[in-house]
């Protein structure tokens, strides 16, 4: 593991590129350009404020459901739009894979790259959000990155096993979109944690995703530090979920260009 990563950082320069590379191209062409990132969770969130506020009147533990929603949506979008693109990213490149030398796993890094490129930018929408429903900015702001990256880990893990398993099994990138829908529902994005019974927590728990959407809610919405069973839980998770998944994509990375 030390020695891939050594090998990475002296390719950093290209995974810079290459970060670049996916915003531009993400964006070419395109009328509303970088606006997309903010009109994506945006948009959701209006989506469930109508449905899951207004007509079904899901809890949200006080908080203003728009808030309570695009808190959330603002992690899960990255998450799903890292996996979504990042597990095809070897296959989508095939010409670069087969012809030239450099660690694979540069080309799912840059996807997550410009993912959090996204991240930033729909991110200054919720600074409004905050000011329109007059949440205070507190100290606990601070535990954000911290925050992201755990989920950064987390989206490795879940993309470098997804992207190496999609060279072999060209099912996979079929599979992925209904496994990010089903993860959606499995995350309290539409719901606050305190629906899920106390007897099922710890086994919720397990959905790492769950643990990063729920102490966003609390260091951002209600003052409060992390949950540090939850954050323990999702924090192991994802780092363990991360070195599977790089093991895995370094070990089959000498078998691409013969299946590709």
């Amino acid at each position: 593991m030390v020695t891939h990563v050594k090998n990475l950082y002296q390719y950093r320069d290209m995974l810079l590129m290459w970060i670049f590379r996916e915003i531009r191209v993400r964006y070419k062409q395109s009328f509303l350009g970088a606006a997309w990132a903010i009109l994506q969770p945006l948009v959701l969130m209006a989506m469930f404020t109508t449905v899951f506020s207004l007509m079904a009147k899901f809890p949200t533990d006080g908080i203003p459901y728009p808030l309570f929603s695009y808190t959330a949506l603002l992690p899960w979008t990255l998450f799903a739009t890292s996996v979504s693109f990042g597990v095809s990213s070897l296959i989508n490149n095939l010409n670069l894979v087969t012809k030239t030398y450099f660690p694979r796993e540069v080309l799912p890094m840059g996807v997550v790259g410009a993912a959090i490129f996204d991240y930033f930018i729909a991110s200054s929408i919720f600074f409004v959000m905050l000011l329109i429903y007059d949440v205070p900015i507190t100290i606990y702001f601070l535990w954000v990155p911290l925050l992201l990256v755990v989920q950064i880990f987390l989206m490795l893990g879940v993309i470098l096993l997804g992207a190496a398993l999609t060279v072999f099994y060209r099912d996979v990138r079929f599979v992925v979109p209904l496994g990010v829908q089903l993860w959606l529902y499995a995350t309290p994005i539409i719901y606050p944690v305190s629906l899920v019974p106390d007897r099922f927590r710890a086994l919720y728990m397990l959905n790492p995703m769950a643990g990063i959407v729920e102490s966003y809610r609390q260091v951002l919405l209600r003052g409060q530090p992390p949950v540090f069973f939850d954050l323990a839980l999702t924090t192991t998770v994802s780092i363990g979920l991360f070195i599977v998944g790089y093991t895995i994509f370094k070990r089959l990375e000498v078998h691409f260009n013969d299946i590709i």
